[in-house]
């Protein structure tokens, strides 16, 4: 676990992160987006949008989960994800 306040996870991170799972679900308000990175290959500039916020650092909260990356908050895909 990392405390995002104390250990910043800066864009070249963030996308090194990417590149280590399967998976991406990221949230941006009420829209979840899920990337099966095994089928496609998005370029760095999709990614930055999924994954980078406005300081220019990892979203928070992220999560990993094995081979998945839950990136942003939304309740439902915590709880499919979590149970």
């Amino acid at each position: 676990m990392v405390d995002a306040k104390k250990n910043t996870i800066s864009a070249a991170q963030a996308l090194a992160l990417a590149r280590e799972v399967d998976e991406i679900v990221a949230t941006r308000g009420r829209q979840v987006v899920r990337l099966d990175l095994r089928k496609e290959k998005p370029d760095t500039e999709t990614l930055k949008k999924l994954l980078i916020g406005p300081s220019g650092n990892l979203r928070a909260p992220t999560l990993r989960i094995g081979r998945t990356l839950l990136v942003g908050f939304d309740e439902e895909t915590y709880r499919k994800l979590l149970a």
